[in-house]
């Protein structure tokens, strides 16, 4: 019925950028590690100092890319960086950012979350009027475009090019003078500004950031907001002043974000407690004992046992030194990519009625390696509650969930997905319920991998290799060529 794949959707990217401090570079670098959990594939840092500016990126994470004698060279007092999961383009040093470019406007620098829909067609456009690019990611779209000549100021630029890319973003910018923070009209993505004790301004995807660097946090930048800063002080402006409604991805309350972020005035740690106890009020299972998914299952799991009154254990305990690769196992170890993780207390759980809480089930093989590591230790029963609805759906604004044919709710029914699990029972959280967990409106969310409603149109074809895929089916100028004096009609039939 289901074909092996990995469990957990990835993340899509994490930015920060910090104006007037001596230490950005560092600042920064902190402000990444504080964002490791958006991305780690690939990282980097650019930093400007008298109009000059200094990169270092690299693949892997934060601390294995950068140490002291790099960062003691990124000089400057303001710069900007990314952590990155490949949403568009795949994972090669050539696609890690910030993205930079030397133009007539001067230097740009350009850190990207979010995923363009209308990715292939601007860069169609851009490369017919001669723009060359050196990588395959949407986000340096963005930077071609705000490199282009043909407007007066940065300020004009930046919002005419907002108004033609379509999709999901929250970007920040670094120009020799000023740093330059935006979101989508529709606020996908987050955004937030703060501030530094000696006065310095800093932009970040998470606020978990601001902590680190003991910055106070000062406001989410709002959907379609412009926020210009520099010696001056912030210039807000409003590049879609005409639109109206939001579709904050609710997936940031489910799983990515970290507990301890603020998201739209809500902590999401409370938020997934609260849908904990939203599930538990829904489903009121009979068991022993509720244990979580490590990590991303602890608060919800937290707020079932709370709300139900059924004991909470952590049960399985999570090896937090797992590093991105390691050697293959041989058959002597053959569930060894299960247990190098997470490993369960056998004697917690034996003769038990056993409730196990995860904050999302995509594909379902972890979970279903899940149910049998408890039934192997002599659980009695494994009930699997769920602490947000099916994903029936692609998403197609930056998180890597596969198309319709690999969802396993898309494709299979409840109790279909509970017999491939072996569980007991299943339950997954409505979707009213996680709704009313964040206290916020629905018509403010995107739920679209949830409902099917998508508030931006895309292409049906999309999907992350969609500028790579374009590039291998492009003619070459000797195809094309050969082609019209074969006088080949080449329009679709």
């Amino acid at each position: 019925m289901m074909q092996p794949a990995a469990h957990y959707p990835k993340h899509y990217c994490g930015v920060f950028g910090i104006f007037g401090h001596p230490s950005a570079a560092e600042l920064t670098y902190y402000g990444l590690y504080a964002l490791q959990h958006r991305g780690q594939e690939s990282a980097g840092i650019v930093s400007c100092h008298d109009g000059r500016f200094f990169k270092h990126h690299g693949m892997g994470l934060v601390p294995q890319i950068f140490n002291g004698e790099i960062l003691h060279n990124l000089v400057g007092d303001r710069a900007i960086g990314h952590t990155r999961y490949s949403t568009t383009g795949s994972s090669h040093l050539k696609n890690a950012q910030p993205l930079t470019v030397d133009c007539v406007r001067g230097q740009i620098a350009v850190a990207h979350n979010g995923n363009l829909t209308n990715a292939a067609q601007l860069r169609d456009e851009l490369e017919r009027a001669g723009v060359p690019f050196q990588t395959t990611v949407d986000s340096e779209i963005i930077l071609m475009m705000l490199a282009q000549p043909t407007m007066n100021g940065m300020e004009n630029t930046l919002v005419k090019t907002l108004r033609r890319i379509e999709g999901a973003y929250s970007i920040v910018i670094m120009t020799e003078k000023e740093l330059i923070g935006a979101r989508d009209p529709f606020g996908f993505r987050p955004l937030s500004i703060g501030r530094t004790a000696n006065g310095a301004y800093v932009l970040s995807s998470e606020t978990t950031a601001f902590d680190l660097i003991h910055a106070e946090f000062v406001r989410d930048v709002a959907p379609g907001e412009i926020v210009i800063i520099n010696e001056k002080g912030v210039m807000s402006i409003q590049a879609f002043p005409e639109h109206k409604g939001e579709a904050f991805c609710i997936f940031e309350y489910v799983y990515f974000a970290r507990p301890d972020s603020v998201l739209r005035g809500r902590t999401v740690y409370d938020v997934r407690k609260e849908m904990g106890r939203q599930l538990a009020r829904e489903h009121n299972v009979a068991a022993d004992l509720v244990i979580p998914v490590p990590d991303s299952g602890v608060c919800a799991a937290m707020g079932y046992s709370e709300q139900s009154g059924i004991p909470y254990e952590m049960a399985f305990i999570r090896n937090h030194y797992v590093g991105r690769s390691f050697l293959q196992p041989t058959q002597l170890i053959r569930d060894f990519n299960v247990r190098v993780k997470l490993n369960l207390i056998e004697s917690m759980v034996k003769d038990k009625r056993v409730i196990i809480v995860d904050d999302s089930i995509v594909r379902g093989t972890t979970c279903r390696s899940r149910v049998k590591t408890l039934k192997d230790a002599g659980a009695r029963e494994v009930h699997v509650a769920v602490s947000c609805p099916p994903h029936m759906h692609p998403c197609v604004y930056g998180i890597d969930f596969p198309d319709r044919t690999k969802l396993m709710a898309a494709n299979n029914s409840v109790d279909e997905i509970r017999r491939y699990l072996n569980a007991d029972s299943l339950h997954y959280l409505s979707q009213e319920g996680m709704v009313q967990a964040t206290t916020l409106p629905r018509n403010s969310f995107c739920m679209a991998c949830y409902d099917g409603r998508y508030p931006v149109p895309y292409d049906q074809v999309l999907d992350k290799h969609i500028i790579e895929k374009r590039r291998r089916t492009t003619l070459t100028l000797g195809e094309a060529m050969e082609r019209e004096n074969r006088q080949i009609n080449l329009l679709p039939s």
